[in-house]
C-alpha cells in the first residue's frame, strides 16, 4: 500500500492497475473540479434529495444522489421509487464529452471512445466515516467501461479481482482530481473504499469537506 505522503504518493505516477483499469491523478484541474462541485450543490435541491440507499435492510454510509437513471439495489429506474418517487434529473450532455474524453485519456486511444454514450451517472458523498464494501457495478445491462471522477478529501480505495471480494486486490489512494476507468477485462472486479483521510481536499476544489465521487455508466436501458 502507498504511504499517504510518501515520496510514491506526491510523485503519484499514472498507472495501469490491472488489463482495463487505469488510474490518472489530477486528471480534472481545480478550474473543472469547483465547477463541477458548484453542478453538485444544485443537484443536492433536488428533485430527488442525496440519500443512504438500504442494501439488504442496511444503510449505506455513502450518501447519493443520480442523475438520467436513478440507481436502488438491485436496479435501475428514472422515477426514485424508494425515496420520493420523483424522476432524476437529466443527464447532461456535457457529462457525455467528459467520458470521452476520459475514456480516450486513459487508454491512449484516440478512438477508445468513439461507441461510448454514458446514460448515467453515481454521484456520491463521503464523509469522514463514510466507507464503500466491496461490490461489483453490475446492475447495468452494458459492460461498457465506469469513468470514476474524485474530487475532495483523499480515499483509500480497494480494487480487487472479478472472482471474489478477496485477494487478489490492491489499495489505491484517489485525491481530489483524480480518474480512474475500468472497463473490459477489469469492468466487473470487486472495488471499495476502505478509509477517507479527512482534511487532505485542497481548498481550491470548492468542497469544504467530504469527497465527491461520480461514477459514469452505460446503463444498456431505453
Amino acid at each position: 500500500m502507498t504511504t499517504l505522503f510518501s515520496d510514491d504518493f506526491l510523485e503519484r505516477p499514472r498507472k495501469e492497475v490491472a488489463p482495463g483499469a487505469t488510474h490518472v491523478p489530477r486528471w480534472l484541474t481545480a478550474a473543472e473540479q469547483r465547477w463541477i462541485v458548484g453542478q453538485f450543490r444544485e443537484w443536492e435541491r433536488g428533485p430527488v434529495p442525496l440519500r443512504s440507499a438500504k442494501v439488504r435492510g442496511h444503510e449505506m454510509s455513502v450518501r447519493t444522489i443520480c442523475l438520467g437513471w436513478h440507481w436502488q439495489p438491485y436496479k435501475y429506474t428514472r422515477e426514485a421509487t424508494d425515496v420520493n418517487g420523483s424522476r432524476v434529473l437529466d443527464f447532461p450532455q456535457w457529462m457525455v464529452r467528459l467520458a470521452r474524453r476520459a475514456l480516450v485519456d486513459a487508454s491512449g486511444d484516440p478512438r477508445a471512445a468513439d461507441d461510448y454514450t454514458p446514460d448515467t451517472a453515481l454521484v456520491n458523498f463521503y464523509d469522514d466515516d463514510a466507507r464503500m464494501g466491496m461490490h461489483q457495478d453490475k446492475d447495468e445491462l452494458s459492460l461498457a467501461p465506469v469513468v470514476s471522477l474524485s474530487i475532495g478529501d483523499t480515499c483509500l480505495f480497494r480494487f480487487g479481482n472479478t472472482r471474489s471480494r478477496k485477494l487478489p486486490y490492491e489499495d489505491i489512494t484517489l485525491s481530489s482530481g483524480d480518474l480512474f476507468v475500468f472497463g473490459g477485462a477489469s469492468r466487473l472486479a470487486f472495488h471499495g473504499v476502505t478509509k477517507i483521510y479527512p482534511g487532505t481536499g485542497p481548498k481550491e476544489c470548492g468542497l469544504e469537506t467530504g469527497r465527491v465521487n461520480i461514477t459514469l455508466r452505460v446503463t444498456g436501458m431505453s
